[in-house]
């Protein structure tokens, strides 16, 4: 268990330091966009590159942590990146915080790991295929709330003429990243779980694929959200939707 947990913490390390970076690169760059001219303008500046390696490998970890331990452990673990990211972004962005902000840190961390470390874990035989249709329905609903929210928040700030993004929309980012980050988690441990349960080979590799394209496609609006937005607020809640979206959809199908 504590092996996996220790997997955790340098993932969540890495994704959250790497988002620093892109947060530092992106000051520089367009708005991400499929075309060709910008996505060449992203992978040659080095501090964003630099972040997405890291975002990568700790994506890379934190499959290996899931692969050892139950996803209502490794979500909330994961939340101890966002005291990782506020130490960082002081000594590296030289953000300044005071005695209160270092306590609520140290609790941050303290008990993320607590409730990972006292979490149980669930018989791969309780787990149910069946309910996956319905979750990946109701992340569809979400979704369109989310983005129907965005679109007219991004319209009322052009009728009105406002440069500086609205924390609305930063909250908006953060929560549609985090909510594919969380999916992503979930569907990369059910497909160790389908192996386990003697399904065919092929299960295991399709669910990393899916996982891969739900963690690649939770890239893309983070670093939206990144380009203008606050990376604080960003992470904060893509961290909250990724433990929240794991945790439930994990219980669900184990239940």
């Amino acid at each position: 268990m504590w092996e996996s947990i220790c997997l955790t913490l340098a993932a969540t390390a890495g994704n959250n330091i790497g988002k620093v970076l892109q947060k530092k690169g992106t000051v520089i760059l367009p708005p991400l966009s499929f075309k060709l001219k910008v996505i060449r303008a992203y992978a040659v500046n080095r501090p964003w590159l630099i972040g997405f390696l890291m975002d990568i490998f700790g994506a890379l970890l934190m499959l290996r942590a899931l692969s050892l331990a139950p996803v209502s452990v490794i979500q909330p673990v994961s939340g101890c990146g966002l005291a990782i990211l506020s130490i960082f972004s002081h000594f590296y962005l030289k953000e300044v915080m005071n005695a209160i902000d270092w306590m609520g840190i140290t609790l941050a961390g303290i008990g993320t790991i607590g409730v990972g470390a006292g979490g149980e874990e669930q018989e791969a035989s309780s787990i149910s295929v069946f309910q996956l249709p319905w979750l990946a329905f109701s992340v569809a609903i979400l979704f369109v709330l989310l983005n129907g929210w965005l679109r007219f928040f991004k319209r009322q700030r052009r009728e009105q003429e406002m440069v500086e993004y609205e924390v609305v929309e930063e909250i908006i980012y953060g929560l549609e990243s985090g909510i594919l980050f969380g999916m992503a988690s979930v569907i990369s441990k059910l497909g160790f779980v389908f192996l386990e349960q003697g399904f065919p080979g092929m299960f295991a590799p399709v669910c990393i694929a899916i996982s891969i394209c739900c963690s690649g496609t939770g890239f893309y609006y983070q670093t939206r959200g990144l380009k203008h937005g606050r990376a604080i607020v960003v992470s904060t809640c893509a961290a909250v939707a990724s433990i929240v979206t794991g945790c439930t959809c994990w219980y669900a199908c184990s239940g």
